[in-house]
């Protein structure tokens, strides 16, 4: 295989072999800590921009099939991984990871050790970083991480957002039937994408909603003139204090009745629109086993998590209640408005990959609108 190099802004450079598409590549060096489901990592929107470091070492030997896509296509910038499988071993799988890699154009590095990359950026935070397998030098690639402006202040979501308006209504797999749950719609709710999952959506419809999806940029007056039961705020990618258009669109969605459920980056931007503000973690919260406390019913929840900010506390008005938390650093989990229909949580409750712990948040969704 041929050679490549990781660099990262500080000067640290990492020797391995060249995975996926030969060139290089410039992004957030992160890590996630999930055992399974690498391809719903990869193609999830909300890591655009973000070069993921797998810290299970062994990558890619379920292969890839289309049923697990979580996006049209790969959403980061490059992949990082210790062993990469040389053959795959499932009934389901229809593409080696590696060729699948080398399909999109994205740019990876195997072989190197990630266990120190981990160390590395939990004691120094997340780094701008290149992956380069075409002979770029390491001083080149170094000063090229350097270069690179970040997530800060970045509003990624117009990226990733849908062009226009669409229906959705299919629901989880069902293995053994190989295929798609059909669903009845009971009720209509309106889903915000900001770069949303589509394990997010099947969630929704297998409760009996249906869903429009709609452009991060819709106005308050187009959503509400849709008529919807429930408004949801979907997961992304960038910095949320950069994306204040969503946040004015919040509040003049908050003017109403209608209940409203928030995801990450959802979540965030349902809370800056109450009035409190974000904050860019030292390295984030990525993987699938993140305990969080329920507040409200003092059960412990663990979690499938992804996001690089976070909510502040230090001024939560009066009307607003956190209701969870991070039993890892304390940070806000969740939080819901006191006495209205609205509420919203910092995970992944659509857990793909991940625990199921949380999948009582779609029902209470459902309950809220009437399904």
């Amino acid at each position: 295989m041929a050679a490549a190099i990781l660099a990262l802004a500080d000067g640290r450079i990492f020797r391995g072999e060249a995975l996926g598409a030969c060139g290089h590549t410039v992004g957030e060096v992160c890590f996630n800590t999930s055992l399974t489901g690498y391809q719903e990592i990869l193609t999830d929107p909300s890591y655009t921009d973000q070069i993921i470091t797998f810290t299970y070492p062994h990558i890619g030997n379920v292969g890839i099939n289309m049923a697990d896509m979580e996006s049209e296509k790969i959403a980061v910038r490059g992949l990082i991984v210790r062993a990469p499988a040389r053959i795959t071993s499932n009934y389901r799988q229809e593409q080696h990871m590696a060729d699948w890699l080398q399909q999109q154009g994205v740019v990876g590095i195997a072989g190197i050790d990630t266990r120190a990359l981990v160390r590395h950026l939990r004691d120094h935070g997340a780094q701008h970083g290149v992956i380069a397998s075409d002979g770029m030098d390491e001083a080149a690639a170094v000063a090229m991480a350097r270069e690179w402006p970040g997530l800060e202040g970045r509003d990624l979501v117009g990226q990733v957002s849908c062009k226009q308006p669409h229906g959705w209504q299919q629901g989880s797999y069902n293995l053994e039937r190989a295929s798609f749950v059909e669903t009845e719609p009971k009720k209509h709710i309106v889903a915000l994408d900001f770069g949303c999952k589509r394990n997010i959506l099947r969630k929704l419809a297998d409760r009996g909603l249906n869903v429009t999806v709609v452009p991060a940029r819709t106005s308050a007056a187009d959503i509400l003139a849709l008529n919807p039961d429930g408004i949801f705020l979907s997961n992304g990618p960038g910095d949320p204090a950069a994306v204040g258009y969503a946040v004015k669109t919040i509040q003049a969605l908050l003017q109403s009745d209608t209940p409203i459920f928030g995801i990450c980056m959802g979540h965030q931007l349902l809370s800056q629109a109450l009035g409190l503000s974000t904050f860019k973690l030292k390295f984030g919260h990525r993987g699938g086993n993140h305990p969080v406390k329920d507040l409200m019913t003092g059960k412990i929840e663990i979690t499938s998590q992804n996001h690089g900010f976070a909510v502040r506390d230090d001024q939560v008005p009066e009307h607003v209640e956190i209701t969870h938390r991070s039993l890892f650093d304390g940070t806000v989990e969740g939080l819901r408005v006191k006495n209205r229909p609205v509420f919203s949580v910092q995970y992944h409750p659509e857990a793909s990959p991940g625990p199921h712990d949380a999948d009582y948040l779609f029902d209470r969704f459902a309950e809220l609108v009437g399904a």
